[in-house]
């Protein structure tokens, strides 16, 4: 099997990792606004509408079966750069005024399986700023 430490494997399983969170959203009711918003801040794997709420969701994804390890990897850093990315993109869709937060999903992919094991860790932060 291809290791993840391979750019194009990388960028493929993240890609259908992503596919499936988007999925999942859409069971839960949730509708997606925007796929990998990209600016020089960094990228949003997706942006989401939940009822009234705008959800940054991050996607982190695994072919292992531990879910817990690619969630523990969205730590106070990263933290940081979503809080500033997710400001970016409300400043810049004039939706500052709107209930936001940050949901975390896992996507593990063990081999051999064809479908994923999604946990949905809702809320999962609240903003961080500082340097």
């Amino acid at each position: 099997m291809p290791s993840t430490a391979k750019p194009w494997w990388r960028r493929w399983f993240g890609t259908r990792a992503e596919r499936a969170a988007e999925r999942f959203l859409k069971k839960l009711g949730y509708r997606i606004l925007v796929r990998n918003f990209i600016c020089d801040l960094g990228e949003l794997d997706l942006v989401a509408l939940d009822r009234n709420s705008i959800v940054f969701v991050e996607v982190r994804s695994t072919e292992s079966d531990d879910r817990q390890r690619p969630a523990e990897s969205v730590d106070l850093a990263k933290q940081r750069r979503l809080t500033r990315l997710a400001v970016y993109f409300l400043k810049q869709k004039t939706l500052l005024d709107h209930a936001a937060r940050f949901d975390v999903l896992t996507v593990s992919w063990p081999e051999g399986q064809s479908e994923p094991k999604i946990e949905h860790f809702k809320n999962a932060f609240e903003a961080v700023g500082g340097p």
